[in-house]
């Protein structure tokens, strides 16, 4: 369940589209509307100010909204109209976290022309704590090591015996198991992180 949002500061939506260019960059994703329910969305055009999602349910204006987007983690803004595809929403974020969606979606919009490889999209950092612990359907827990961290999994070391895309949560991060590697797995979180949680103090 996405976490309850505080009521954010709005913005004068005119001056926040004259701000940011909006890219075309389609991201998948989730989102959570004022009654609390949770509809799959994925991204029409973004722009560190504000998002244009394709939804099943629409947001009215001025509803505030949380989103989960792949590669970006948690957003959350204000419902400024409705569409045919969906709605458009503002992005409240700090300038630090501003700084970093711009980065990302810069590095999003021209991955295809760069050539960069797909796991290059997130950056990867090695906890301080490696400690953690995974927790599987049937109720049991296992302690594993942390191998390193990004926004959208992470890699660590164990000796249980996990079938690919097997339900999991490190501590209390949903994820699944995408790949075996010698000494352990890589596993890929429901929901990416947020980006401004990503550094070396992070636990899961």
């Amino acid at each position: 369940m996405l976490s309850a949002l505080q009521t954010p500061r709005t913005a004068a939506i005119p001056a926040e589209r004259r701000r940011h260019h909006r890219m075309k960059v389609v991201l998948l994703g989730r989102y959570m509307l004022p009654n609390r329910m949770e509809y799959p969305c994925q991204t029409i055009d973004i722009s560190p100010g504000g998002v244009h999602l394709a939804a099943p349910a629409k947001a009215r204006p001025g509803d505030r909204v949380i989103a989960y987007l792949e590669h970006l983690g948690r957003i959350e803004g204000i419902c400024v109209r409705t569409t045919m595809e969906g709605f458009a929403m503002t992005i409240t974020a700090t300038s630090r976290k501003r700084e970093k969606f711009t980065a990302q979606l810069t590095w999003l919009a021209n991955r295809e022309e760069l050539g960069l490889p797909e796991d290059r999209r997130h950056e990867r950092v090695v906890p301080r704590n490696p400690r953690s612990v995974l927790l599987m359907d049937d109720g049991s827990e296992h302690v594993v090591r942390i191998i390193d961290i990004s926004l959208s999994g992470a890699a660590f070391s164990s000796d249980l015996d996990l079938p690919i895309n097997t339900s999991i949560r490190l501590g209390s991060t949903p994820a699944r198991v995408v790949r075996r590697f010698d000494g352990g797995y890589a596993a890929e979180f429901r929901f990416p992180l947020s980006a401004d949680l990503l550094d070396e103090n992070l636990e899961l």
